[in-house]
């Protein structure tokens, strides 16, 4: 493709988003879009995707630009002003490539030329923009924001705002840490440990993983390596009865079935049957044989009630805003009219709730969200705790040494008890998780 066909690819593709009734993920539309037109090669993708996310990662800024143009973001002017204030084109060159040939976009308009003499030569950032615009952060979220980060919150959003590296999640049950790092030299992807799973690896820029023997063989698995951590915090062990009660695609239930070594039994529980669907295909490559697939009807489903006091544990990993996972999603922040945060959180409560029945006296349950903001974690357990007084907070110090004790604790995780992580800070997914403990039932005389 040209570099003028490629431009024309990415309008299109934000064209079709903004024409839905929801805003649908970015990473979704483009892959229809893309095995729609297999003609495309490889390296038109990549600068496909590249100009597309680049629009998401630097919205705010390109907003700002456009406002103070007169001008209105729709698909094209947002890649004209991508194209001028990121990728730093001057005008002479935009113009070359919306001269309407072939596949290339049809020329300015005088309205988008005016557009483009003014921002030609602009740099990205300004200093009369306000702070949360050059820190890429919307309006909905800035509060919850600012209140959960304090004085590092424009460092971490400039975090959130960079690409993510690719993490790994080694599957004991097929192989170690060092085999894996071997068979993916063997492919020509040079890995390193982690820094603080002991199950994980970090690899060096972002290669093409689906053709190696590594990840078809089911030795490894692309995990975050906050998501590591957090499977690990549930302290599940062989011969356990343990619960993943929103599972989605399966990716920390397979963990849970690697820590089990395949002993024991797994629950992968989830409202979506869809994406519980895709764990079948995983968990068969993954070797893991004590997997329960339990699609439920809503999370006050029958079954929840059936199985009260069963499970020595239960990981309710919660549907949440996201914001710690901005890095790979840049498009979730600018969903079309915000989100609602109260019916987020009411929906929150009612999962941990009902997940809470399924934990045994003496079992442990770990509520986590890949969200920041503490309208999500703190206050959802802290809301918890005060009606359910059988349950008490397992500081992250307390129960870090036995769960993980030939790893590091990450530097400043143990906020308040609860297990904190940032991408400013450690290098990871933003996550929050409580380890919430059941007491023993009281004996009487």
């Amino acid at each position: 493709m040209t570099p003028g066909a490629r431009i024309t690819a990415a309008i299109e593709v934000l064209e079709i988003i903004r024409a839905g009734d929801t805003l649908a993920p970015a990473d979704s539309v483009l892959g229809d879009y893309l095995r729609q037109r297999r003609y495309i090669g490889s390296k038109d993708r990549t600068a496909i995707a590249a100009m597309i996310y680049g629009t998401y990662r630097n919205r705010a800024r390109i907003n700002w630009w456009l406002d103070h143009a007169r001008s209105k973001p729709r698909p094209r002017t947002l890649m004209i002003a991508y194209l001028l204030l990121v990728e730093r084109m001057d005008a002479k060159q935009l113009r070359a490539l919306f001269d309407g040939y072939h596949y290339n976009q049809q020329p300015l308009e005088k309205p988008e030329s005016v557009l483009a003499d003014r921002l030609a030569g602009q740099s990205l950032d300004h200093p009369d923009m306000p702070e949360a615009v050059r820190g890429e952060c919307p309006g909905w979220a800035e509060a919850g924001l600012r209140a959960a980060l304090g004085e590092r919150f424009l460092e971490e959003m400039a975090a959130l705002n960079k690409e993510a590296a690719t993490d790994l999640r080694v599957n004991t049950l097929v192989g170690t840490r060092e085999e894996a790092i071997a068979a993916l030299a063997e492919d020509g992807i040079f890995a390193k440990p982690s820094l603080y799973s002991p199950i994980g690896l970090r690899l060096s820029g972002r290669p093409a993983l689906g053709g190696t023997k590594a990840l078809k063989s089911g030795l490894v698995e692309v995990q975050d390596e906050g998501s590591q951590l957090l499977a690990l915090l549930v302290g599940a062990v062989p011969g356990m009865q343990v619960v993943d009660f929103c599972a989605g695609a399966g990716g920390k239930t397979l963990a849970l079935a690697a820590q089990m070594q395949n002993k024991g039994r797994i629950v992968a529980a989830d409202v979506n049957a869809r994406r519980l669907e895709r764990l079948a295909l995983r968990q068969r490559r993954a070797a893991a044989h004590n997997i329960e697939r339990r699609p439920l009807a809503t999370e006050r489903d029958p079954w929840v009630k059936r199985h009260k006091d069963k499970f020595d544990r239960v990981l309710v990993d919660a549907p949440c805003t996201g914001t710690g996972t901005w890095r790979r999603n840049p498009d979730a922040k600018w969903g079309r009219g915000g989100i609602d945060l109260a019916e987020l959180t009411a929906l929150q409560s009612e999962i941990l709730d009902s997940a809470a029945r399924l934990v045994r006296p003496g079992g442990r349950l770990v509520y986590a969200t890949c969200s920041l903001l503490a309208a999500e974690n703190e206050d959802r357990v802290a809301a918890f705790l005060a009606g359910h007084a059988e349950f008490r907070l397992v500081p992250l110090s307390e129960a870090w040494p036995g769960l993980l004790p030939d790893a590091p604790m990450p530097e400043a995780a143990d906020a308040g008890g609860y297990l904190r992580l940032s991408p400013a800070r450690h290098g990871t997914d933003g996550f929050v998780a409580a380890i919430l403990e059941r007491q023993p039932a009281t004996e009487t005389a």
